[in-house]
């Protein structure tokens, strides 16, 4: 019997080995393709330039301000000037953002041709060839498409001017509204069962309904936020029933209709990993707080969720970071794929860093999935954010425990 035991040990080791190693590789593969894509060089042709618009011997990064305004004034629209000029005023403008106005609104630099990571690396040769043959006029550039404008820009049509900060915006604002929702309620349920409920054939079907919602497709939370939140709920999360002077244009597609959603989508995570953070809790502890006359509710509150409190905010966070990769429920509550602004309430319209890289990643020009690749990166940081941060709780509160 223990020969047995230990072959089946043995295999079970190796069995876990190879799993462990296929995971890694598929990790690393995974982000070498993005990354892959997220840098290279790229070939991109001025609109105009800039000797054609700053007719002077000086270079065009030499021109004084008023120089700088006045090939604007003659280079675009004039409402488009109004708009600079209500954002920012020219007078307040320095020499520097204006000439940045300049070069992307009228020398207006294009990528015409894009290269991975792999190719500029061991191809620059055939690239070469490719600038002097076909775009004479061109110029060669090693870009990386995740930078800090691509972080703080609106969406665009234009590969090389979109940015994600309206994606951003949306995704940290839902996962707010989420959190604050699905934590006093997941950690609240958790705690009248295992310390008020009677074991009973109704709390045991309770718990067996939270297995199984745990377990429920996400797309079927988007169907129910799409029931309650948006058609039924819709006076409320579109923001109607607070202010008359709201003209919301959404129908209850708002951030508030999704921030629900994904809060109810991790609840029954956040139960079942409260629950399991209790039930840890040694009884000795729970018996010398009875036995100092402490209440239910005082031993609860000062000894159990303390003790439990860093399994319980670890298992939140997960939980989080599973809502902030959901793409199927915001699709079918309505997200946008095209957002001009950040959301400025509750109640706007909205969209996600996972919808953003899908609609990017279906768009037929090659340079939209380098900017997905970017956006990939920006969502993977954010991931890995949050799991370091439950981890860093869990070992925080242990040092706390033992000291």
């Amino acid at each position: 019997m223990d020969l047995m035991r230990q072959q089946k040990n043995r295999i079970a080791g190796i069995i876990f080995q190879l799993a462990t190693i296929i995971g890694i590789f598929t990790l690393l593969l995974l982000l070498f393709s993005i990354f892959n894509e997220a840098f290279g060089y790229v070939i991109f042709v001025n609109e105009k330039s800039p000797k054609e618009i700053y007719d002077s011997e000086k270079n065009l990064g030499d021109a004084s301000k008023e120089e700088l305004i006045l090939i604007l004034e003659e280079n675009i629209s004039k409402g488009l000037m109004r708009r600079f000029n209500s954002e920012l005023s020219f007078t307040e403008r320095s020499s520097e953002n204006i000439l940045e106005l300049v070069l992307t609104e009228v020398v207006n630099p294009q990528v015409v041709k894009a290269w991975s990571l792999t190719s500029s690396l061991f191809e620059k040769k055939k690239i070469l060839e490719t600038l002097y043959r076909d775009y004479p006029e061109g110029n060669l550039e090693f870009r990386s498409w995740l930078s800090i404008h691509f972080l703080l820009s609106h969406q665009s049509s234009i590969p090389e001017k979109t940015g994600i900060i309206t994606a951003l915006t949306g995704s940290l604002m839902l996962l707010i509204i989420a959190l604050v929702v699905a934590f006093p309620l997941g950690v609240g349920t958790a705690v009248y069962l295992e310390e008020y409920a009677k074991p009973n054939s109704f709390t045991s079907l309770i718990q067996l309904n939270i297995y199984n919602l745990a377990g429920i497709p996400s797309i079927i939370y988007g169907m129910l936020g799409l029931a309650v939140f948006v058609r039924f709920l819709e006076p409320v999360t579109s923001g109607k029933i607070f202010s008359s002077a709201i003209n919301n244009t959404a129908n209850g597609r708002t951030i508030l209709s999704a921030g629900l959603t994904l809060g109810v989508l991790i609840l029954p995570i956040i139960i079942i990993n409260a629950q399991e953070a209790i039930r840890g809790v040694p009884n000795s502890l729970k018996f010398s707080s009875f036995g100092l006359g402490a209440t239910k509710w005082q031993t609860i509150w000062h000894h159990i969720l303390p003790y439990s409190m860093d399994r319980i905010l670890t298992g939140s966070i997960l939980a989080v970071s599973r809502a902030l990769g959901e793409t199927a429920p915001l699709i079918v509550i309505g997200a946008s794929t095209f957002v001009a602004q950040k959301p400025d309430s509750i109640f706007a319209k909205f969209t996600a860093l996972p919808i953003q890289i899908y609609q990017w990643t279906a768009r037929p020009q090659p340079e939209f999935r380098k900017v997905a690749a970017a956006a990939i990166i920006v969502l993977l940081i954010l991931l890995l954010t949050l799991n370091a941060g439950a981890i860093f709780l869990h070992n925080h509160h242990n040092r706390k425990k033992k000291g």
